[in-house]
């Protein structure tokens, strides 16, 4: 990671140092646009291609399964063929995914051109993160981050009513080629704005930790995101998900032996970077959960349309687009473990506040509480994804770019789980066959109590802790 010095920077390095992380935003909404937008194409697709509907799932799952597979290689290709080169195949490989989407005339040949879109997403998120990492100075670490924290937050709630917007009004295969003028644009920037920084190293690939790691990771995301859908058998579900916990735990002991390892588990002897895992991991098993249970809520409870629907949790996308340019001073003003915990809590508050929400809860409270919501998540993912590399030197930044990366993956994937069995439960509960709005304030619970678990991770965090990366620098740092 660049360090900071006194020599004041010159234009085109602060042009730089703003444009990485911006550049990488882009490319990363592209992508969670993409898989948002999908779930609102799915029937017209399956209409269009004569398929059912639940069959299109494989279209969601087989994405999923390639990102799976491959993210935890992501910080290899980064060191062996240089961030920058594979960040640009990675948009490409993603940009021609998204054509063959488009052209697609069959489930197939759909399933066969989402796979390929996630190979290429599997290496944008990592490397392009990494690419920041990179290229930022220490101090301007908590600012460059915040805009990484959008698409994540963003993508979610502005996906359903674009894809309902552009499926009604154009066509569905509209949605895939959208993509192609952003993936031009996102080649072009990266070519002249974000540098090639190696990282010094070119490590072995670990063959055998990639065989367990990435089977494992696929078979367990199979199991836990197809548990309770009637898709597969039960018998099934459970050989798929045991088997991938089975493949996981060997990798463990696997990472433990190995010089270098796919991914880097020793890299949790870190006080920050294990504070940060694991409070991050706690906090999204119930944030990973609210894009599936606020649209589910308003349009089976309150009865609004998915695009009326999709403009109620766009607030939450503005609030967080606020935060990115008030997380630097707040740190600065109250320190990284009392705004970690803070915000922990309170957004696990804002969590919880679907639980009231009714058809005559007036909708601008709504807006306002999902709003403010938006803007403390944002805030907390600010905090942990900078907190996450305070103590990482430059040669291992790849390796935690990998790690950070599929734990995300790992907990989005278990957060809608734990919401869609919770809802389960309150079915079997009531005795009803549907999803009623009663069923849904008893999970908004569920998934905030689990949340606010992660405030008690972050409050063991030193005082002192990302104290580096605050530090005022002067024209270097500003």
């Amino acid at each position: 990671m660049p360090t900071d010095c006194s020599m004041p920077l010159t234009f085109r390095e602060r042009l730089s140092e703003r444009a990485v992380p911006l550049i990488v935003a882009t490319a990363l909404l592209m992508q969670n646009l993409d898989s948002s937008i999908l779930s609102t194409s799915l029937p017209e697709i399956a209409r269009d291609l004569g398929s059912d509907p639940i069959h299109l799932k494989l279209a969601l799952t087989s994405y999923l399964l390639a990102l799976a597979i491959f993210i935890p290689a992501s910080g290899w290709a980064a060191d062996r063929f240089g961030a920058r080169r594979v960040f640009r195949w990675a948009i490409v490989v993603f940009a021609a995914g998204s054509i063959a989407c488009g052209l697609s005339d069959s489930l197939g040949t759909l399933v066969a051109a989402r796979v390929l879109q996630g190979i290429g997403g599997s290496m944008m998120t990592p490397v392009g993160r990494l690419l920041v990492l990179r290229s930022t100075p220490r101090t301007g670490l908590v600012a460059a981050l915040a805009w990484l924290t959008i698409p994540a937050l963003l993508g979610p709630v502005l996906g359903p009513p674009l894809g309902g917007f552009i499926t009604t009004f154009a066509h569905w295969r509209w949605n895939f080629w959208i993509n192609l003028p952003i993936a031009v644009a996102g080649v072009l920037l990266a070519t002249a704005f974000i540098p090639d920084i190696s990282a010094g190293r070119r490590p072995t690939f670990d063959r055998i930790g990639f065989l367990l790691l990435g089977p494992g990771l696929a078979a367990f995301l199979t199991g836990v995101t197809l548990a309770g859908l009637n898709l597969a058998p039960p018998a099934l579900l459970a050989m798929l998900t045991l088997a991938g916990v089975g493949l996981l735990v060997s990798y463990v002991f696997h990472a433990r032996r190995h010089v270098s390892p796919l991914v880097d588990l020793s890299l949790l002897r870190l006080p920050t970077f294990r504070a940060s895992v694991t409070g991050g991991m706690l906090f999204r098993f119930g944030t990973g959960a609210l894009p599936f249970l606020l649209p589910l809520m308003f349009q089976l409870g309150f009865g609004l349309s998915p695009f009326q629907s999709g403009m109620m949790t766009f607030a939450s996308g503005v609030g967080a687009m606020l935060m990115k340019f008030l997380a630097q001073p707040i740190l600065r003003r109250f320190g990284f473990r009392r705004v970690l915990t803070g915000s922990a809590v309170l957004s696990s508050v804002f969590i919880l506040a679907p639980a009231t929400f009714t058809p005559a809860t007036p909708w601008f409270w709504m807006i306002a509480l999902l709003f403010l919501g938006g803007l403390l998540r944002s805030l907390l993912f600010t905090s942990l994804s900078a907190i996450a590399y305070a103590e990482i030197p430059q040669e291992r930044l790849s390796s935690a770019a990998s790690f950070t990366a599929v734990l995300q993956e790992l907990s989005g994937t278990i957060g809608i789980t734990i919401a869609a069995f919770g809802l389960e439960a309150m079915q079997l509960v009531s005795g009803s066959g549907a999803i009623e709005l009663a069923h849904c304030p008893a999970v908004f619970v569920l998934v905030a109590a689990i949340s606010l678990m992660a405030s008690v991770v972050l409050a063991r965090l030193p005082a002192d802790a990302g104290a580096s990366l605050l530090i005022r620098t002067g024209p270097a740092g500003a």
